[in-house]
């Protein structure tokens, strides 16, 4: 079910309802979810997208777009674009210095706006190039658009003809003048053809391009059927926290557990009817001496380098006790640069301020078993609390570096605000480079945490107020993120809720999500003992979540939730949920699937999605004390530690009562008009090396079944 919103909460404009919803301070909820997203009133009528943009709303600097209190004297746009004020100004000027006149001057200045547009990003292609000037509609360039409605729309053709005779000097065209910019758009490129084919393009099914006006989406096209349910497998008993495919495209995948042991798995093909298997005799890495497990404390993350088939480098994020652990040693984020001194902290949970740490280790295998060695320390950091650590550890698909999410340190409402702290990694989404590692003088500049540098591009290199390690901030406890792996610009991550809301955020180069200052949509009733440290930022424009959900919502007798986040469905064993972002509840066992409408916008709308247990899983979904489960009825499947993904992009569950795999709608009797309703053929993926058959055990007759309940029942 959809949420509804009331016409006292939200605004809406005749255009910008077609992209945006505006919220302004209120909301009833009514049911279970919400979408959110940060006002936009646009310019007349666009180009749009037909399928799936390579990004959301983002500027050319890859940042989120501002939030306006007023609009633009200028350009015009209203709300969320990627200009401010100055950069409105400095245009204006630009403008006039060219000194155009006729149907030529809209079309330059609607060109020099473009670099205001929410979605400037996509039409400059910013992740791709470097380029001054927008890609203009060009109808004669071949375009797979699955919609032709557009295709009269010619911008570059327009422009040339009635702006051929402009100068090119105080112009975006200057650049690609060999004369220091005195000649004309005519002397330069002689013809149409010649212009349009320099600065030409199409929209087309993963792109837009510039016809003028902002960008909008075409909202006729129809969408993809609604999933009528998830249809679950279960594989194996045991409970696990982590899973990662074989970098090697193989049918197998790593599992790890809290306490800290990590296996080496093969995965049966879908159809397959068969368990999953471990080879529990060669355990492929065992760090439970090293690793401090408890409810939310553990090993918690591990990330196998892009290139890990050639250097056999992989990453391990865990947590360690110093007074067990000797090496478990390194800065407590409570110091003297965030205004903090652990010794006037309180113990919590019988633990000392900093006396567990959180860090990052590097390790080496040149196979299928590793030795507990470690290879370098990435980073370690004292904790101040017990809690909120976030632990997980990515490699960016495009840029193959290391993201690394980390809570706000824990205790009720980030009473020392370590989430807004400009000097503290707590509260903070880091982003490293572990292929270079640091001299001397760059770990003296950069006061760094390890054995790690900055990239050149994080958002904040330049701001001596800032660490330069910080990617994106002010989340509280980001559980579970990850890239979509069709559009890598769609960096999502559920976060941990406090009081009332669990969120799911948009993740951007230097992004601000508002904690502890908001929760969720809302003003967070921060305690009146909260401390505002010298170097907390003031934050005026806090991004908000894409979805969120009320605790009350899942558990309406305690209002007891955690958010677990999941990924973009891109399997094509059920194609009602493709495109779909899934993630959960620890604590109620459901799953939601948020839908962008349109594609490409940034808007989501999120709804439950009835699960079954198909009957002929190879392990029984039923409880030892519940015998009514059945395909017909939601699995018993205890609390939603996380999700997994394999090669084939299929979805898993880590729960508490065992490895889950979605599969086939019909199986569990769910209709999909999609589905084809043929036999699902074993994918013949190449399994190198796998476990053999002796030493391989069936998952749910070994030891491995016996695994209590891991893990995080506090967040």
């Amino acid at each position: 079910m959809y949420h509804q919103f009331s016409s006292g909460a939200i605004v809406f404009s005749l255009v910008s309802f077609l992209v945006r919803v505006t919220y302004l301070w209120k909301l009833p909820y009514e049911n279970e979810f919400s979408l959110f997203s940060s006002s936009l009133a646009f310019l007349p009528c666009v180009v749009v997208l037909a399928k799936e943009s390579l990004s959301h709303p983002l500027c050319n600097d890859l940042t989120a777009p501002l939030t306006l209190k007023q609009p633009l004297s200028f350009c015009q746009f209203n709300g969320s674009v990627c200009c401010n004020s100055h950069e409105d100004l400095k245009l204006q000027k630009q403008f006039k210095a060219v000194n155009v006149s006729g149907s030529c001057s809209s079309h330059l200045k609607s060109l020099l706006c473009s670099k205001c547009d929410p979605f400037a990003a996509e039409l400059f292609r910013a992740e791709l190039e470097s380029r001054q000037v927008p890609v203009l509609c060009n109808s004669t360039v071949s375009s797979h658009k699955s919609t032709q409605s557009l295709a009269d729309i010619d911008f570059c053709t327009r422009f040339w003809s009635e702006c051929q005779n402009l100068s090119v000097t105080n112009t975006p065209f200057a650049s690609q003048s060999g004369d220091g910019g005195n000649s004309t758009i005519y002397e330069i490129w002689k013809s149409r053809n010649d212009f349009c084919k320099t600065f030409g393009g199409s929209s087309d099914e993963s792109s837009v391009c510039f016809n003028g006006q902002a960008v909008s989406f075409n909202i006729s096209k129809a969408t993809s059927p609604s999933p009528s349910g998830i249809c679950l497998e279960k594989l194996a008993n045991g409970s696990f926290l982590n899973m990662e495919p074989h970098p090697d495209g193989s049918n197998r995948v790593f599992l790890s557990d809290q306490a800290g042991m990590i296996y080496l798995a093969t995965v049966p093909s879908q159809g397959s009817r068969e368990v999953l298997t471990i080879d529990e005799t060669n355990l492929f890495l065992d760090l439970t001496e090293e690793v401090h497990f408890d409810a939310e404390l553990g090993l918690l993350g591990i990330a196998f380098h892009p290139d890990f088939l050639r250097n056999g480098r992989f990453f391990v994020s865990f947590n360690c006790d110093r007074v067990k652990w000797p090496e478990c040693s390194g800065k407590c984020a409570c110091n003297s640069d965030v205004d903090c001194d652990p010794s006037k902290l309180d113990s919590d949970d019988g633990a000392t301020p900093c006396q567990y740490h959180s860090v990052i280790s590097e390790f080496f295998t040149n196979g299928t078993y590793v030795k507990p060695v470690e290879v370098r320390r990435i980073l370690t950091m004292g904790l101040p609390f017990a809690s909120h650590h976030g632990g997980q550890i990515l490699f960016g698909p495009k840029d193959g570096y290391l993201y690394f999410m980390m809570g706000d340190g824990g205790s009720k409402g980030d009473p020392h605000n370590f989430a807004q702290n400009k000097r503290s990694l707590l509260g903070k989404i880091m982003r490293l480079d572990v292929n270079n590692v640091p001299d001397a003088k760059a770990m003296s500049q950069f006061q760094l945490w390890g054995n790690y540098t900055i990239p050149k591009d994080n958002p904040f290199t330049q701001d001596k107020n800032m660490l330069p390690e910080i990617w994106a901030m002010g989340v509280r406890n980001p559980w579970r993120c990850s890239f979509d792996s069709e559009r890598p610009s769609y960096f999502i991550c559920a976060d941990v809720g406090e009081d009332k809301y669990e969120e799911v955020d948009m993740i951007t180069k230097g992004g601000n999500y508002g904690w502890h200052y908001y929760e969720g949509p809302l003003p967070f009733n921060l305690s009146t003992s909260s401390k505002t440290s010298k170097n907390s930022t003031k934050i005026t424009n806090p991004i908000f979540p894409v979805m969120w959900y009320k605790h009350s919502d899942v558990n309406q007798k305690e209002g007891s939730a955690s958010i677990t986040g999941g990924y973009f469905y891109r399997s094509s064993t059920d194609p009602c949920l493709y495109g779909t972002y899934l993630f959960a509840d620890l604590y109620a066992g459901v799953i939601w699937g948020g839908a962008e409408t349109p594609l490409g916008s940034g808007n989501f709308t999120s709804s439950r999605i009835p699960l079954r247990c198909t009957s002929d899983s190879p392990i029984s979904c039923s409880s030892d004390t519940d015998s009514s489960s059945s395909s017909s009825s939601s699995p018993p499947l205890g609390f939603i530690f996380s999700f997994g993904q394999d090669n084939n992009k299929d979805i898993y569950l880590l729960a508490s009562s065992g490895l889950y795999r979605i599969v086939r709608p019909s199986r569990c009797n769910f209709h999909c008009s999609l589905e084809n309703g043929t036999s699902l053929v074993p994918s013949r993926q190449p399994d190198r090396s796998p476990p053999s058959p002796s030493s391989s055990q069936r998952l749910h007759n070994s030891p491995m079944s016996q695994l209590g309940t891991s893990s995080l029942l506090v967040r």
